[in-house]
């Protein structure tokens, strides 16, 4: 019967014992527990102790999550692991252990004096201030050159933290300084001794040589570690700062050095058109050589043909060839006769010309052709 079917009908008996007017006892359950008048269930006790460890387990909070691009080192009473935790969900027992979480993803480090604009508004980094995307910037690099001036050394390098042997490389070299000690003082001691080897106006011209010996040296020094701590992927020389007076020299060697340049410059297309004028000399000389040589050639030429010519005719003539030649000849001047009768001929038998004809007509004769 419900309870309150109970009070209803407790109110309505009488009240037996005289006067006496002691409130009834309370039911009591099968432990012995008094039962309130409402009739409501005791809280077991279990519920507590699961709230409880409901809440230490979320005040310790005895697990971590590992991200992708990081490692866990899960560290026992103050010993390191050697194994890494790799990425996902991993639980641990507060007091006693703990899981450091490590990045290794690429990071790089930028030494540099320049300002950065970003957003219109140019900001400036403090020495070792930490980016959100891995980026580390540090003062550029002041070093000493073979002449003892400061010389300001920009670089950018890049590197990542090697996953396996994260835990050795952390324990050895501590969580917030092995960048300190494996990078940044590895690449400090290799750009003096480099930059101490030349002199300050030496280092424009030797540009390429000078990042290839860094980028070398840094390398070599970050691989000899023990178990390799770092994965070095590039050490670029982004500038060289040098002394305002070594700048200044150099511009002035280098419009001294223009001027020559130009001035070599000149006296080379000069020459090279005086060659060429020569050559153009040389060249109408030998064509009129070789014009005249021709017109020579040619005379020559024509002079022994016709020598040849007539050698040939005078051996051809004979005796009677010349008389037969000669008759021809009075033929033809007796034809001539027929036509101008007044014409007087003087015959030169045997000569090379056998006969001349010579017009010779009387007085009269002029007289008359004048006056036609």
């Amino acid at each position: 019967m419900p309870a309150d079917m109970n009070d209803y009908f407790k109110k309505k008996q009488p009240n037996r014992g005289g006067g006496n007017n002691q409130p009834p006892k309370r039911p009591t359950d099968k432990n012995g527990n008094g039962n309130n008048g409402g009739g409501g269930k005791v809280t077991p006790a279990w519920i507590f102790i699961a709230l409880g460890l409901i809440a230490g387990f979320m005040f310790f909070k005895p697990f971590t999550i590992i991200n992708s691009g990081e490692v866990g080192i899960k560290v026992n009473t103050g010993k390191f692991n050697e194994e890494p935790l790799s990425a996902g969900l991993h639980f641990y027992i507060p007091v006693i252990q703990k899981i450091i979480t490590v990045n290794t993803k690429i990071k790089q480090i930028i030494y540099s004096n320049e300002n950065n604009v970003i957003g219109g508004r140019t900001k400036s980094y403090r020495l070792n201030d930490i980016q959100d995307d891995g980026l580390v910037r540090n003062k550029a690099i002041p070093v000493l050159d073979k002449r003892g001036l400061t010389v300001h050394i920009d670089l950018a390098v890049q590197y990542q933290l090697r996953a396996d042997s994260a835990p050795k490389t952390i324990e050895q070299w501590g969580l917030h300084t092995w960048e300190e000690k494996i990078i940044n003082s590895k690449v400090r001691e290799v750009v003096r001794d480099v930059i101490g080897q030349y002199a300050a106006e030496k280092l424009p011209e030797m540009r390429n040589e000078i990042a290839t010996a860094i980028q070398t040296k840094v390398t070599q020094k970050v691989e000899a570690l023990d178990n390799k701590p770092v994965i070095l992927s590039s050490v670029e020389l982004r500038n060289i700062v040098l002394p305002l007076k070594i700048r200044d020299k150099i511009e002035q060697l280098q419009a001294e050095k223009q001027n020559v340049n130009i001035a070599e410059q000149q006296k080379e297309r000069a020459k090279q058109e005086a060659q060429k004028n020569a050559e153009i000399a040389r060249g109408e000389a030998e064509r009129n050589r070789i014009v005249a040589q021709g017109q020579a050639d040619k005379i020559r030429i024509e002079a022994e043909e016709q020598a040849k010519a007539n050698s040939l005719i005078s051996a051809s003539l004979t005796h009677e060839l010349l008389q037969l030649e000669q008759i021809k000849t009075q033929a033809k001047f007796n034809e001539a006769l027929k036509v101008n009768k007044d014409a007087k001929i003087f015959l030169t038998p045997g000569g090379a010309v056998p006969n001349i004809w010579v017009d010779t007509k009387g007085k009269e004769q002029k007289a008359v052709s004048a006056e036609q």
